[in-house]
């Protein structure tokens, strides 16, 4: 499938055919290549890129779906809410969505080449809850990396809660990358909890996974840099759940994080 193609049934909310060409053997980068494409489809006709996500950063997850290294994709003006603790995301125009528990971080200036933690930290504004809505296109949650890749990083929505200064917490980067990978969540459905998670499930921490994820895209070919102004949440501390219209969803994080409610439509 062309990026073209991949954008039609974007905006079709449609399945990819069952019998599309096999990306494994042309592997991440010529996913990452037409990812890219795909990108600037969308910058063609409008959309604006507002930051970033980083998925399959929780390594519990990597058996169940057949993926084993994160990955990661563009997140639009289009798809993304901001709310003061509660929210509400409209899933239509989505495929299979599934909810994702996340922590959210606010750029305030381009991190350097090769970043260490603390430069990375001296780089980020603010930290806040999120709830990011994935979705696949090929059915049945079936697919190998390079097609989450090409498939906008499984990106549909982002909300994300009340953003708060980052020294609220801590002063530097290693005393903050340790209060959130020992910090846990609690994410309920319709008042009734479904699983618990811990912020050390995502590469041993959000802060971490952030890390990563500004390595990655420096070292790939094309891609932008990271912006001031710019949003990136960092992965799930939880399986990702099947959602409907007319439920609501709660995370609560340890203290002194916030949690974040949101309303499906």
């Amino acid at each position: 499938m062309t990026p073209q193609d991949v954008l039609d049934h974007y905006d079709r909310a449609a399945l990819w055919p069952a019998d599309r060409p096999d990306r494994t053997a042309a592997g991440l980068p010529a996913a990452y290549a037409d990812a890219l494409a795909l990108r600037a489809l969308r910058l063609a006709r409008g959309e604006r890129p507002v930051g970033y996500k980083v998925g399959f950063t929780n390594r519990t997850i990597w058996q169940r779906y057949g993926v084993f290294a994160p990955i990661w994709g563009p997140v639009w003006n289009t798809t993304l809410t901001l709310c003061d603790g509660r929210g509400s995301v409209d899933l239509a125009g989505t495929v299979q969505p599934r909810i994702e528990p996340e922590v959210v971080f606010g750029i305030a200036a381009t991190p350097p080449r090769g970043a260490t933690l603390e430069q990375l930290f001296a780089c980020v504004e603010w930290i806040a809850p999120g709830f990011e809505i994935v979705q696949s296109h090929c059915e049945g949650w079936k697919f190998g990396a390079a097609d989450t890749v090409a498939d906008g990083g499984l990106h549909a929505r982002l909300l994300v809660g009340r953003q708060r200064p980052l020294r609220d917490f801590a002063s530097d980067g290693a005393a903050l990358d340790a209060l959130l990978a020992r910090t846990r969540l609690r994410l309920s459905r319709d008042g009734t909890q479904v699983e618990e998670g811990t912020g050390a499930n995502v590469l041993d921490g959000p802060l971490h996974a952030l890390l990563h994820f500004l390595h990655e895209l420096q070292a790939c070919p094309g891609a932008p840099a990271l912006q001031p102004g710019e949003v990136v949440t960092t992965g799930t501390w939880t399986d990702a759940w099947p959602i409907a219209p007319g439920q609501v969803w709660r995370s609560e994080f340890d203290a002194p994080f916030d949690g974040l409610e949101v309303t499906l439509r």
